[in-house]
């Protein structure tokens, strides 16, 4: 039987990932399946929170929502992220 854990099994890999700036990192558009670093997306910052949008064909890639004591983050228009160590 195949070993299973909860999500916070995540949480020591997660904080390697995400302790730097990840603009450099490379990401695929789901729209288009373009790869470019993040740092080049559009972002639009009017919205309820912050909107990156694929820099060629438009797809959102991800939004930022500061809620105060939370943030919300979705990835969804990413299908990967390629970070180097």
């Amino acid at each position: 039987m195949a070993t299973r854990l909860d999500g916070n099994a995540l949480a020591g890999a997660l904080s390697e990932v995400f302790r730097e700036d990840v603009t450099a990192a490379r990401a695929r558009c789901i729209g288009c399946g373009g790869v470019s670093p993040i740092g080049g997306a559009v972002v639009y910052p009017d919205a309820p929170g912050l909107v990156a949008r694929c820099a060629s064909c438009d797809q959102v890639l991800a939004t930022i929502v500061d809620a105060g004591d939370r943030v919300f983050l979705s990835l969804s228009g990413m299908s990967t992220i390629e970070l180097r160590r």
